[in-house]
C-alpha cells in the first residue's frame, strides 16, 4: 500500500514539476478557499436574513472561490486548453451555485 501512496505522491510531484505549479500549495488554496467560502455565504445569508448590505461578503466569497483556479492560470505552464475549459465550466458552476444559495434562502416574514 504504501509503494501506491510513493507513487501517487512522486507522480504529483511530477507533474507539478512539469507545470511549474507547486501541488502543495494549490492544495492548502484550495482548502483555504473552501472553507472561507462557506464562512462567506454564512455570512451572507446571515445578513440578507437580518436586511443588511451583503454585497462585500459575497464578494469576498466569489473572490475566495477563484483563488485556487487563477493560482493555477497565472503561475501554470504548458497546460492542457481542456484544463482552461473545465476551470471555466468551473466557475460558472460556482457562480450559478452561490447565485441559487442566496436565493433560496427564504427572508423572514415582516413584524
Amino acid at each position: 500500500m504504501m509503494d501506491y501512496i510513493n507513487q501517487f505522491k512522486e507522480w504529483i510531484i511530477a507533474l507539478g514539476d512539469k507545470h511549474d505549479v507547486n501541488p502543495l500549495l494549490l492544495g492548502c488554496l484550495y482548502l483555504v478557499s473552501k472553507i472561507s467560502l462557506f464562512t462567506f455565504l454564512g455570512v451572507v445569508v446571515k445578513r440578507l436574513r437580518a436586511k443588511k448590505p451583503f454585497m462585500v461578503p459575497l464578494l469576498c466569497a466569489c473572490i475566495s472561490f477563484c483563488v485556487p483556479y487563477t493560482y493555477l492560470i497565472i503561475a501554470g505552464r504548458n497546460i492542457s486548453i481542456w484544463v482552461y475549459v473545465f476551470i471555466g465550466a468551473v466557475f460558472i458552476y460556482g457562480a450559478y451555485t452561490i447565485w441559487k444559495t442566496v436565493n433560496k434562502k427564504e427572508m423572514p416574514a415582516e413584524v
